[in-house]
């Protein structure tokens, strides 16, 4: 016959295992992660901020924002000139995708699929029509933004302002792979990628000083993986255009709309909601 476990205190759990002074309980209390409830409410609180931001605000850290991550090209471009095209060498060339997000996401610039992404927070817990109103003013600002951003970049680089014409080439072989995939591989390839950037948002809170290795993770994965980016990669896009690669249609309608809609898919479908579900009947 199975003994009776007797009834457990509700604060024992919280009454520590041994003896510990005032400064060891401080240590204990800083090394220990935030719960899922308080990560969700400090996002949500990022995320209401953003919607307050004024429209100017938005729109110049947008614009640094595509300006920046277009670093990404350049630094890939740089590197597989050094190291000449080889699976091998992709392995160190795909740390240059890193740089921009770096820039981007430790800067507090404005990146669709990384900032966007809280500000569904509010919406997610009060669903309201302002609040949705907010949110596209915030996903159009932004994404007008960062594509100026890119755009601007790429017509740097493609009249050779900021690249020599050797360089121009190698960015343009950098850049090829896009024309590889039809519209419905680019989609998909957005998902993971708006989940993985979104999933970023996510993290920081616990990140205890290591933000840098995060994002620099998490971003060379995409860049391995061959995943799509709609900011990041439509400065690659740009500059097909723009040295005669590929035509204007097909950089909006094969790379940009299929690729946008796979990360607000993967980054607000996915992440977010998931994100935001798992805390959903606590709060």
């Amino acid at each position: 016959m199975n003994e009776q476990q007797p009834p457990q205190d509700p604060q024992e759990e919280e009454t520590p295992s041994t003896q510990l002074s005032e400064d060891e309980v401080e240590a204990v209390a800083e090394k220990k992660a935030s719960s899922a409830r308080v990560v969700h409410e400090v996002i949500r609180l990022q995320g209401q901020e953003e919607l307050k931001r004024p429209l100017l605000s938005l729109l110049f850290s947008a614009f640094a924002a595509g300006l920046a991550i277009s670093t990404s090209v350049l630094a890939e471009t740089f590197l597989e000139q050094r190291l000449g095209a080889s699976p091998q060498a992709e392995l160190v060339t795909s740390l240059g995708y890193c740089v921009g997000f770096v820039l981007v996401i430790i800067g507090n610039l404005q990146l669709f699929t990384e900032n966007t992404v809280t500000a569904v927070l509010p919406l997610a817990t009060h669903p309201t029509w302002r609040n949705l109103g907010r949110l596209g003013r915030l996903w159009g600002i932004v994404f007008t933004g960062n594509m100026l951003g890119t755009f601007l970049a790429a017509l740097l680089m493609a009249h050779q302002v900021i690249l020599s014409a050797e360089q121009l080439g190698a960015a343009t072989e950098v850049s090829r792979h896009l024309l590889e995939r039809d519209v419905a591989k680019t989609l998909l390839l957005g998902i993971p990628s708006g989940f993985l950037v979104g999933s970023i948002a996510w993290i920081m809170p616990n990140a205890r000083g290591s933000e840098f290795w995060i994002v620099v993770v998490i971003t060379y994965v995409i860049a391995i993986g061959g995943f799509s980016h709609v900011v990041a990669g439509s400065a690659e896009a740009w500059l097909l255009w723009m040295t005669g690669k590929a035509s204007g249609a097909w950089v909006l309608g094969g790379f940009i709309i299929p690729a946008l809609v796979g990360n607000i898919i993967g980054g607000t479908g996915l992440f977010a909601v998931l994100a935001h579900g798992q805390v959903r009947s606590e709060i």
